[in-house]
């Protein structure tokens, strides 16, 4: 189906096409923004707020010492690995100033991924919270990295205030292991040397890679999906569009300049750096970054100090919200938008969220390759609860039979999805890409999905045997791939079980080797080569697997004993 045939499908105020050239690149997207809201908050973090003026003082300074102090080069990759704190806007938007490639990184990745992310993206430079400098020292050794630059958490504190959560962090909390990298440069070091240069413009088309997003594999290794500027620019104008729908005053919904959202989610998954990075950018308006957002009684706490409107979020971090007794006393009065995302929502804790907040969630639906957002429900009232809603502006959606055919609506089929949000294809990878993108631009997600006649879609199953852990993809070959290394493992499987806080977590069986191996032993296994949302949840021993005759292992019958 064509993009067209959602057009008169759409809610008051969204319009059916984007100007894909409306911006030559992230780049352009930040200058101007910064510009236009210069004296705006743009974020907030451990009580400071950077202006959008001061912004992008920061990002020149990080771009101008990039461009001067290092022989880096447009196009060579930088990793960054920060949770949710003002260095990461800094860095990110800095490195892209310099013409750098992103490579997103996953702080509590451990040093296996970390060592396959950093060599498959052939990444030149590292910015990290200290936090994890341990981890960094052990794996360097092994990785192509040249130089280091190693955030604090208190770097953008007044002097004072900025020691006091340093030493807190470290000396009081233990939080930073003990590691030894004399090379690092210190973030706010980097700015005082980058302060009184000025970044050379480096010249950028929508063609080009803006992040490399790493997403897991069904080979066992996570693969760097090529998102270029046009992706992210696209989706970005995509997801504005729905945030012009009308509100109950005929006036859209989000306005410029007036808004604060919520910011729990990382930014280093591209769901939250499209809405937090670019769409909140572009129309001025502030991010409250939420660093640790399991800590549920700080980030309540952290609430009660905003009269906030947007809130991104997923069905664990709701839940657990709503869970904790001061939720119920928080002023919702300015909330409009609660957008889940990640992993499907559960209708009981959708219910309880209006009933709550009087503000209504709505489900989208996308990938990582789609960058990521490439369907969404209407807002308020128009939403449907149990479906991902219809495509964004300029995207189609159609779902096909296993030879490939095209289906009517209201058959279930795999979904398939076209746009200028598509991915230009995995890093490095020709033959992946060629499996999950045919000649005409449409990308194969692994989802089965039926489209109504109203042009809704539901998805209803998954092709792929990829588990999703509170919005993060686990997928099982990567799982069984790193158990089999256990030198008393014969065979394991991994699938994904129904669980009431995460959507899914993942449950392993395990065929031991002679001479025995326990339950334990394999828990601090995996806890050791695994983040901590790929650890198993539930570890069963077994004396065989089900298998086809050639060998395969059944998983299906598993998840019937499961």
């Amino acid at each position: 189906m064509q993009a067209d045939f959602w057009n008169d499908k759409r809610p008051a105020g969204v319009p059916s096409t984007i100007d894909i050239n409306a911006y030559a690149s992230v780049v352009e997207v930040f200058e101007r923004s910064c510009k236009r809201f210069a004296d705006r908050p743009a974020f907030s973090n451990l009580g400071v707020t950077l202006t959008y003026a001061q912004l992008e003082r920061h990002s020149a300074a990080f771009a101008a010492w990039l461009q001067q102090h290092t022989d880096l080069q447009p196009g060579d990759r930088i990793a960054v690995q920060m949770p949710n704190v003002l260095q990461y806007p800094i860095a990110v938007f800095g490195a892209m100033r310099a013409g750098l490639i992103v490579v997103n990184t996953n702080p509590l990745y451990t040093e296996r991924e970390m060592r396959h992310q950093f060599n498959d993206s052939g990444a030149r430079a590292l910015v990290y919270l200290n936090m994890f400098g341990k981890r960094v020292q052990a794996v360097l050794p092994d990785t192509g990295i040249e130089y280091l630059i190693e955030a604090k958490m208190g770097d953008l504190l007044p002097t004072a205030k900025g020691w006091l959560i340093n030493t807190v962090v470290d000396k009081l909390k233990k939080m930073v292991p003990a590691y030894h990298l004399p090379q690092a440069l210190p973030f706010k070091q980097v700015l005082r040397q980058g302060r009184g240069l000025s970044p050379q413009p480096v010249p950028q088309s929508l063609d080009d890679i803006a992040v490399l997003q790493y997403t897991g594999g069904t080979t066992g290794l996570a693969k760097g999906a090529m998102l270029t500027h046009g992706n992210l620019v696209a989706n970005m104008l995509q997801v504005l569009a729905c945030f012009s729908q009308h509100g109950p005053d005929g006036q859209k919904l989000l306005k410029d300049g007036q808004e604060v959202m919520i910011a729990p989610l990382p930014l280093y998954h591209i769901y939250a750096f499209t809405a937090n990075c670019m769409c909140m950018m572009v129309t001025g308006n502030h991010n409250v970054l939420i660093t640790n957002p399991r800590d549920i009684p700080g980030f309540i706490k952290e609430l009660g100090k905003w009269r906030f409107s947007a809130l991104l979020g997923l069905n664990t971090l709701f839940v657990a919200l709503m869970d904790h007794p001061g939720f119920r006393r928080l002023d919702f009065s300015a909330l409009k938008v609660t957008n889940s995302g990640g992993t499907a929502l559960v209708k009981a804790t959708a219910e309880r969220w209006e009933a709550l907040t009087g503000c209504r969630i709505v489900e989208g639906y996308g990938l990582t390759e789609t960058s990521p957002v490439a369907s969404t429900n209407p807002y308020g009232q128009l939403a449907r609860l149990g479906t991902v809603g219809i495509p964004v502006a300029g995207t189609a959606f159609k779902v096909i039979d296993d030879d490939g055919n095209e289906l009517p609506l209201g058959e279930r089929g795999e979904l398939c999805i076209k746009g200028p949000q598509v991915m230009k294809g995995y890093w490095q990878q020709p033959e992946a890409t060629a499996q999950a993108l045919d000649a005409d631009g449409w990308f194969k997600t692994g989802d089965i999905a039926v489209i109504d006649v109203d042009g809704f879609t539901r998805i209803v199953d998954r092709k792929k045997d990829m588990i999703i852990v509170s919005g993060f993809n686990v997928y099982p070959n990567e799982i069984e791939d790193v158990v089999m290394g256990h030198p008393q493992v014969a065979n394991c499987a991994a699938i994904g079980v129904p669980d009431e806080r995460s959507g899914e977590a993942v449950k392993l069986f395990v065929v031991p080797r002679e001479g025995g191996l326990s339950v334990d032993e394999l828990k601090a296994y995996c806890k050791a080569n695994f983040t901590g949302y790929k650890v198993p949840k539930h570890i069963v021993l077994r004396e065989s697997l089900p298998m086809t005759p050639v060998g395969k292992i059944l998983r299906r019958e598993l998840r019937d004993i499961a």
